[in-house]
């Protein structure tokens, strides 16, 4: 083996840390010093948030923590990272109520396989599907769907 070879997987290691960290931060996060907010970097909070079926409680999630596995087979199903931590926030729309909970998936999915002998999680999410820190709407339904399995959340 060469140096050369023995270095790279370091650089691609830090280069996913980096992306996974840029993931987390917020806008207001990342740039500070800046009072506007580019065009690329808008999200509009109607994608970030789902509903329940009656249309009584609207939820949010916000990823808290990723795992620096690589992806399998990225050229197939594009650049996708591993959620490990969420942060859950549902709010009655009804009462203004704010319910908050952090939900470690990993465990959740080990308890559930060990428990019922199946999981139904996919904690692999697109990155494009992260946007400010926060889970598109779209994928929340995959990511508590062990939690609601065992009745930790219910919406």
């Amino acid at each position: 083996m060469t140096e050369d070879s023995v270095e790279k997987p370091q650089s691609d290691y830090d280069e996913s840390e980096i992306q996974s960290k840029s993931l987390l931060e917020t806008v207001s996060e990342a740039k500070a010093t800046k009072s506007r907010v580019s065009f690329e970097e808008f999200t509009d909070e109607r994608t970030l948030i789902s509903y329940d079926a009656f249309g009584n409680k609207q939820m949010k999630i916000k990823v808290l923590e990723v795992s620096d596995e690589n992806p399998p087979s990225k050229w197939k199903f594009g650049d996708r990272v591993k959620v490990s931590k969420i942060l859950v926030t549902i709010k009655h729309l009804s009462s203004q109520e704010v319910e908050e909970g952090e939900f470690d998936i990993e465990a959740i999915e080990r308890e559930l396989a060990e428990k019922r002998h199946y999981t139904s999680t996919n904690r692999w999410v697109p990155a494009n599907d992260i946007k400010n820190g926060y889970v598109l709407g779209s994928r929340h339904t995959t990511l508590i769907s062990d939690a609601a399995a065992l009745d930790y959340i219910v919406f």
